[in-house]
């Protein structure tokens, strides 16, 4: 066969929407490769409103995150941000692509679905208002299933390493964060959510979830101490839900749009321009977001699936949630991971469990490790988790921050020093 008709059906393939070896190569090229940001960050500084409102958005009213004067009672001295907050911010200051690098970063996996799976963060410093952070994205591995139980054929796993830092190039907090490219008539053909239906509730129903919401306890400046802890303790648990468009909504007003760069009007015309494969006419032909799965009921039953759902950071946030409430203010969430197991579909409700599984000295460090669980009114386990904290002792005194890798240490002073000899 001539090599014109290869090409030829290569591009049918993409065009059906397709995995393909080209794009799998592609992919695995990407890897350790900085990339360049086209859009700014949502946040480009903390201020307290920002900060408010994105813990705001998370659903969280603890006021550490919210109240300057509450923070400058806390060992931290100030209001500081959620956890989540870095998602929202980071200036890239990776170079302009050069004709190369644009070739090797156009647009993988076209026509195909891709759904974030999950996420592993590590924290090394608070943020504060009036902080700018830095961050660098770089493609760390490539995993391929040639068997996927979602879309029954090949699907294509993303890992994603994000690096937070300051002005002087210190690490502030990491990343690793999953998605998985495959078709997005998966759903549909497998039929794995055929039998799910919206879920619906009684007045008793809504008591019972509101019973946990007004449980729902904060341990705040009451110190936790290590020794005080004991394996197999449970966090006390807290309701996410019933899932309603508002939740979505607010959690736009926090973290934006998207790093994809939609917008309103004008704002999405141009990126329209800019990324015509992000855009699918609706049944009215008008142009819309691929995204819209997570607010048009519509299009999501198009995919398979019986109604609209969550986003993945939505989960994670909820697990930080639990952990902060339990472990208090002047304790210190090290790593946390959130897996994304199956959707959360509107209407849904996430009640988020955990217990302490260890507990141990390590150095200056009295660490806790959680096992967490976002479990859904069906009793599946839609975002399972763990988390390390490190808490004050009463022998050894104050959580002592944990300090970066070595090598997340040199690669900060590299990404601030490379911004500066190319200015």
């Amino acid at each position: 066969m001539a090599a014109s008709d290869n090409s030829t059906r290569e591009a049918t393939r993409e065009a059906a929407g397709k995995i393909t070896e080209a794009d799998i190569d592609r992919a695995r090229r990407q890897i350790g490769v900085p990339k360049f940001a086209f859009n700014k960050p949502y946040n480009a500084a903390a201020s307290s409103d920002v900060l408010s409102h994105f813990a705001w958005a998370c659903g969280d009213d603890n006021p550490l995150w919210h109240d300057r004067s509450y923070g400058a009672r806390t060992r931290w001295r100030d209001q500081i941000a959620f956890p989540l907050f870095l998602h929202s911010t980071g200036t890239n200051l990776t170079p302009k692509q050069d004709a190369d690098q644009k070739a090797l970063f156009k647009g993988l996996f076209r026509g195909v679905g891709k759904y974030y799976t999950g996420v592993d963060w590590t924290w090394w410093r608070p943020v504060y208002p009036e902080d700018r952070l830095f961050v660098e994205r770089i493609t760390s591995a490539i995993k391929v299933n040639e068997k996927s139980a979602f879309s029954g054929g090949i699907s294509v796993t993303e890992v994603y390493r994000d690096l937070w830092v300051d002005r002087a190039g210190l690490p502030v907090g990491s990343r690793e964060e999953s998605y998985l490219s495959a078709e997005r008539e998966g759903s549909k053909k497998t039929g794995r959510y055929a039998a799910v239906q919206r879920q619906t509730y009684t007045p008793e129903d809504i008591e019972r979830i509101d019973a946990v919401y007004a449980a729902e306890q904060r341990r705040g400046r009451d110190k936790r101490y290590w020794e005080d802890v004991a394996v197999g303790d449970a966090l006390t648990p807290i309701a996410k839900g019933p899932l309603t468009m508002v939740d979505v909504i607010a959690m736009h007003m926090g973290l934006g749009l998207s790093s994809s760069g939609i917008g309103p009007l004008r704002f999405n015309w141009r990126q329209r321009t800019r990324m015509p494969a992000f855009y699918a006419a609706d049944r009215y032909g008008v142009p819309d977001v691929v995204q819209r799965v997570h607010w048009d009921h519509e299009r999501a039953t198009e995919l398979g699936l019986p109604t609209s759902y969550d986003y993945g950071q939505m989960r994670t946030s909820w697990l930080i949630h639990l952990v902060t409430n339990w472990m208090g203010d002047d304790a210190w969430l090290w790593k946390l991971d959130c897996q994304s197991r199956a959707f959360n579909f509107m209407g849904d409700t996430t009640i988020c469990s955990g217990e302490v599984k260890a507990k141990r000295v390590e150095g200056p460090h009295h660490l806790v490790e959680l096992t967490l669980a976002g479990t859904n009114q069906r009793g599946e386990v839609t975002a399972p988790g763990s988390a390390t904290v490190i808490l004050p002792s009463r022998e050894a005194g104050p959580a002592v921050l944990p300090n970066p890798p070595p090598d997340m240490s040199q690669r900060g002073a590299e990404i601030l020093q490379g911004a500066a000899d190319r200015s």
